[in-house]
């Protein structure tokens, strides 16, 4: 790993503010314990302070000891309680990092010790800081604790890392790799967010796979990104393996999603044009909402992932907002992407009445990631999807958090040939052998997803009957379909009636 010295990253540089002026405790949340050590290694150099690590496994040892990760475990210090007594006890000018305390965060002896600690070292010079990837501080250290979000290594992080890496390979192997500048950007874009020892492996990885780095590696790369969310268990990977032509209709829509195609070009934020924040997307059920937010991925090239709001409610009291923080960080670290909340009004209808319910986990949960959608700066782009307006939280409709709110409504008769275009051809028939006109007038308050599945009710027939798929086959599939606008008639009104003036109609043609 290269010097820190090179990477002056905002996280580090408020670590150096922090130490400085004595903040007794701090919380650095990172995976990168290494990252962190290595930065206050030089900044306890340059301050002329000691540096201590302790693990649960090694006990407390001096940084850069010689013999350290051989040295037997220091038993008298493994024990956390006795560890904080000795930097308690301690008269060093000195740096205490403790790795992964917060699982002992349970224990009264150890929350007490800490507190303790807090009043003491403020008015010395030592400093003690924790390191975690997840941020979990029990209500008794909330004021006594600062935390710090550790910045990801930034694409000169990454830059240096990969001429780094081409330099030990072409003095190791004796040839003379390069990259050349366009491929070395999209190399950087696909790797950034990922930590230095993912990037370092998976370059690694794809030397090893394919004896170069260019841009035709990038699937490698991206691959590590999959993992990561994977790995996070609180968002899904999608390929984005769809686009706008596989959308039907929404022509509005689709001209305000193509204007800002190329906002996360670094000549867009020249330019002063800012990553677009989001879209809520309300309408009927089955009117192409969900494929859209898959179509932008595909449309713009970006990761699409699929927020599961349901394992964000944890039955652990503060797990809950933890968990969207630490999906939010998931999402920022693979940026830019797309964030895909679907349903958004079924996991967020109870915050009104979280107080009473769930203990006011529903309206934090809700607050935490309201105030992300206002101040996010990270270009990801968020989709949200709802099918009713009367449990959507009003909050989420305030300008500011979203760009736009747009009303995907059931498709007219342009949009409705537009679908059985689409869904013929993507299933290997010729649509001009069938009579679109008439197909799309019998469909009339059918919803995309409901025209969808007359098209594959109509080749089972056809299959069955051992005929070839006809306008009279499908007729009569859609001659023995019931569609939702019928059984649900009123609240598609009411729906109607509610975006009548409040929301940005996705198709140009009004009902």
């Amino acid at each position: 790993m290269g010097s820190v010295s090179a990477m002056a990253s905002k996280s580090i540089q408020e670590l150096e503010v922090l130490l400085r002026a004595r903040y007794p405790v701090i919380y650095v949340v990172t995976w990168e314990e290494g990252r962190v050590e290595e930065a206050l290694a030089q900044i306890a150099r340059r301050r002329e302070k000691k540096l201590y690590l302790w693990s649960i496994a090694r006990g407390l040892q001096p940084y850069g000891s010689p013999l350290e990760g051989k040295r037997r475990a220091d038993e008298r210090s493994t024990d956390p309680a006795m560890a904080l007594d000795h930097v308690l006890e301690s008269m060093e000018n000195a740096i205490y990092v403790f790795r992964d305390l917060h699982p002992f965060f349970g224990s009264p002896a150890v929350t007490r010790r800490i507190r303790e600690l807090a009043s003491y070292l403020k008015n010395s010079y030592k400093t003690l800081v924790i390191i975690a990837p997840t941020q979990q501080i029990p209500i008794e250290l909330q004021k006594d604790v600062t935390v710090v979000e550790f910045d990801l290594p930034d694409r000169e992080d990454l830059g240096a890392l990969l001429g780094r890496t081409l330099s030990e390979v072409n003095e190791s192997t004796g040839r003379d790799l390069k990259v050349d500048a366009e491929s070395r950007e999209k190399i950087l874009g696909a790797a950034s967010g990922l930590t230095i020892n993912e990037a370092e492996n998976v370059f690694a990885k794809t030397l090893v796979l394919s004896g170069r780095l260019s841009a035709e590696d990038l699937p490698i790369i991206l691959s590590e990104k999959e993992q990561t969310i994977r790995k996070s268990g609180l968002l899904e990977y999608y390929h984005a393996d769809t686009d706008l032509g596989q959308l039907g209709g929404m022509d509005v829509l689709k001209d305000w999603l193509g204007k800002r195609s190329i906002a996360f070009d670094p000549e867009a934020a020249a330019f002063g044009l800012p990553a677009p924040k989001g879209v809520l997307l309300i309408g009927v059920q089955g009117c192409g909402k969900s494929l859209t937010a898959k179509a932008i991925a595909g449309f713009w090239g970006l990761p699409l992932l699929r927020l599961d709001v349901g394992r964000l409610f944890n039955s652990l009291v503060g797990s809950s907002e933890e968990n969207v923080r630490m999906a939010i960080r998931v999402a920022e670290s693979v940026a830019p992407a797309v964030l895909w909340v679907d349903e958004i009004e079924k996991s967020m209808s109870g915050s009104q009445s979280s107080g009473s319910v769930d203990g006011g986990t529903s309206a934090r949960v809700l607050s935490t990631f309201l105030t992300w959608l206002q101040e996010k700066t990270a270009p990801v782009f968020v989709v949200a999807t709802a099918n009713s307006i009367d449990q959507l939280p009003p909050e989420l409709l305030r300008r500011g958090r979203l760009d736009e709110t747009f009303f995907v409504d059931l498709p007219d008769a342009g949009e409705r040939r537009e679908i059985f275009r689409i869904h013929l051809q993507k299933r290997g028939r010729d649509p001009e052998k069938f009579d679109i006109a008439a197909l799309a007038d019998s469909v009339e308050g059918f919803s995309g997803a409901e025209i969808e599945q007359c098209v594959i009710a109509g080749l089972f027939d056809a299959y069955s009957a051992k005929k070839a798929l006809s306008t009279n086959i499908l007729l009569q599939s859609i001659k023995d379909s019931v569609p939702l606008s019928r059984t649900m008639a009123e609240p598609i009104a009411h729906l109607r009636a509610w975006a009548d003036g409040r929301a940005r109609r996705a198709s140009s043609i009004t009902h």
